[in-house]
């Protein structure tokens, strides 16, 4: 896919940020690689949507240090992960060969994985909790998730709800229960810039490449990409549960996750997620 040369310019800043990110991520203590579970990483509603995993392909997009790509294959997928960062996926490689799992991984632009990965290739494609964010242009991310999937198969998008993007990065310290709207839930506005030395794990900071760009898109924004590319939807949940916990006031759920609960602060959604399914091929 091609971008103007402003987009483009975004996307590599971003790319080289997530390579200054990963050798922080890889020691902290908020993924714990070698010490933590990847299954902690999917709750238990994802994998009943996802449904019996063995001997099914899946792909795993923007997966980063490839957590989740773990979980996928140690229930029995065949999967394959892919990242627009190098450092990225040698270390998601390394961890999985550490843990004796079999994973592919790529190094890619998401716009680009139908080329790189195979047309109808998969029976699931698997992604979010950060991700769509990411990503310039919807339309364009659904083609490509509509050109990997084999007919019969879905995609799974599990992702933050803008919601919870739109109150900002931090809760105002006078107010540490507050939910005060700080940015865009709906799309339109164009890339936003983020400058920080600091990524949303622990750790040192950044020594540089500190600039990073994000697109805003609203829940309506995504559906009708996804819809638009010919998949048709099965099923779509608002949920108020965080796999880390966002506000003092969330409690642990029994599976280890955060949730907002029934205490003094609104219940809001913090997270979304959609099955959409291919019913046809493109290709024939």
């Amino acid at each position: 896919m091609t971008f103007d040369v402003d987009t483009q310019h975004r996307i590599t800043l971003n790319e080289r940020n997530w390579d200054a990110r990963t050798p922080i991520h890889v020691q902290s203590e908020f993924y714990g690689l070698g010490t933590r579970d990847p299954q902690d990483w999917i709750a238990p509603f994802e994998w009943e949507a996802l449904g019996a995993l063995a001997g099914v392909d899946v792909a795993h997009l923007q997966c980063h240090l490839g957590v989740e790509t773990m979980a996928l294959a140690q229930a029995g997928a065949r999967v394959v992960g892919l990242d627009i960062s190098a450092r990225s996926v040698e270390q998601a490689a390394g961890a999985a060969r550490t843990a004796g799992l079999d994973i592919e991984y790529a190094k890619a632009d998401v716009y680009d994985a139908v080329g790189v990965l195979g047309a109808e290739r998969f029976d699931i494609v698997y992604t979010g909790k950060g991700s769509l964010c990411y990503l310039p242009d919807l339309s364009g991310w659904a083609e490509v998730v509509t050109g990997l999937l084999r007919p019969g198969g879905f995609v799974y998008v599990v992702e933050f709800h803008p919601l919870l993007t739109a109150f900002g990065a931090n809760a105002d310290p006078d107010d540490p229960t507050g939910l005060t709207i700080r940015q865009d839930y709906l799309e339109g506005r164009g890339a936003i810039e983020h400058d920080s030395r600091h990524t949303y794990t622990d750790g040192p900071a950044l020594e540089n490449d500190t600039v990073h760009y994000e697109w805003s898109h609203g829940i309506g924004e995504v559906v009708t990409a996804l819809l638009g590319a010919g998949l048709v939807l099965d099923d779509l949940t608002e949920l108020d549960v965080l796999p880390w916990p966002r506000w003092p006031s969330m409690s642990r759920t029994d599976y280890g996750w955060w949730h907002v609960g029934a205490g003094a602060q609104p219940r809001v959604p913090t997270l979304y997620a959609l099955r959409a399914r291919k019913t046809s091929s493109a290709l024939s």
